[in-house]
């Protein structure tokens, strides 16, 4: 698929964290995600990946995904996906489990106000 064609990839903006390993670097690194598409995304972060350099990327509800960092620009690159995945499941709401919010605000009262608040 040529370039052109690539560029015709529906693709869902959006800001999400994930974890990403890098062929040859130890350990994992956090990374924003830019956009998704069902074949790649663009990540950006204080890594310094090479082109072709293999990598896993843990997709926010999908989970560990292979690819290749296919262009590097400064602190962002892109990566291509081994396999197709879905980006409307990375967009849904956090799948309730081990990375779910541990504590979440209550929402505020909806109980009319007091007369103790001041007029300003």
């Amino acid at each position: 698929m040529g370039e052109s064609q690539q560029r015709q990839i529906a693709r869902d903006s959006l800001f999400v964290l994930a974890e990403i390993r890098l062929d040859g670097v130890a350990g994992e690194q956090k990374v924003r995600v830019r956009n998704l598409s069902s074949g790649g995304l663009m990540a950006e972060g204080d890594l310094k990946p090479a082109r072709g350099q293999p990598v896993w990327v843990n997709v926010r509800n999908i989970g560990w995904c292979e690819g290749s960092v296919a262009w590097v620009e400064g602190n962002r690159f892109g990566i291509a996906l081994r396999e197709e995945i879905d980006p409307k499941v990375a967009r849904a709401p956090l799948v309730e489990g081990e990375h779910s919010a541990r504590y979440t605000r209550p929402p505020l009262s909806t109980a009319a106000p007091s007369g103790n608040l001041r007029k300003i």
